[in-house]
């Protein structure tokens, strides 16, 4: 298939393939699962994770064979051209913790990034009846309904959602601070485990914000771009445009992200 093809023809394909790996997902959704340790005793994979990435991998390999994809599981996979400034960002079980305790909050989430933008994006969340979707330019969805950011004004009146590294309990860096500060402002604080839930539901205006350090660019890249087209705003703690490779984000509806940067700068400053 030709990388020129239009971007919605893009998006339909992205959320046929989530939906098949989703479906994966919802042969174990409800119920604990065996996992193995990854980098640290909080940081999980299961069968299901590689099971839903070899799905995903394999199909958008064989219709952009050029293409260059990250995947969490199986890491870096060059196409035959993979200079062409096209690259996929594919987490197959995010929230793989609550998936292996049988807490339904877990989805797949899968993103082309064009030129180092993100350009389409989808979030599928099995167990919750929940598949967001969007492309640049053509706005946010879930299930097949057009969504959008909150009205908030003031961080005051804001529910807000964070998450913490997987080496929390051993370096100094691990959003505690933060978390203090901005929960004493505003109206609660929500951490939910999965950053591309955490997005989508920013997207959704059911959260008015969200931040956390220490991610990988398949945790932020599809939610990145449901809160852009849902007309919120995501960037740096510091404000500075999104680099999802830095592993920093800040995401809002746009109305309260200066207050949140603010907010963030000030307990750095400390």
């Amino acid at each position: 298939m030709s990388a020129a093809e239009p971007l919605d023809e893009t998006l339909a394909f992205v959320r046929r393939v989530a939906r098949d790996a989703g479906a994966i997902l919802a042969e174990g959704a409800f119920r604990g699962h065996a996992a193995d340790h990854k980098r640290a005793v909080t940081d999980l994979v299961t069968e299901y994770d590689r099971r839903s990435e070899a799905l995903i991998v394999a199909a958008i390999a064989a219709r952009y064979p050029d293409d260059a994809i990250l995947a969490e599981e199986s890491g870096a996979h060059a196409g035959a051209h993979a200079a062409n400034g096209r690259r996929w960002l594919i987490d197959p079980l995010d929230g793989t913790t609550n998936f292996a305790h049988g807490l339904p909050f877990f989805c797949v989430s899968i993103a082309l990034e064009i030129a180092r933008e993100p350009a389409v994006g989808v979030v599928e969340a099995p167990a919750l009846g929940w598949s967001f979707a969007a492309a640049r330019g053509f706005g946010a969805r879930l299930n097949e309904k057009p969504i959008h950011v909150s009205l908030t004004e003031r961080i005051g009146e804001s529910l807000l959602a964070t998450g913490f590294p997987y080496d929390n309990a051993s370096s100094p860096r691990n959003n505690f601070a933060e978390w203090e500060a901005l929960y004493k402002l505003s109206q609660g604080g929500r951490r939910v485990g999965a950053a591309a839930l955490d997005l989508a539901m920013v997207a959704a205006g059911w959260l008015d914000g969200y931040w956390e350090m220490k991610l990988k660019p398949w945790d932020l890249a599809a939610g990145a771009l449901l809160v852009r087209e849902a007309g919120g705003a995501v960037t740096s703690w510091s404000g500075a445009p999104l680099d999802v490779d830095s592993g920093e984000a800040l995401a809002s509806n746009g109305r309260i992200h200066e207050q949140m940067t603010t907010a963030l700068d000030a307990v750095r400053r400390r």
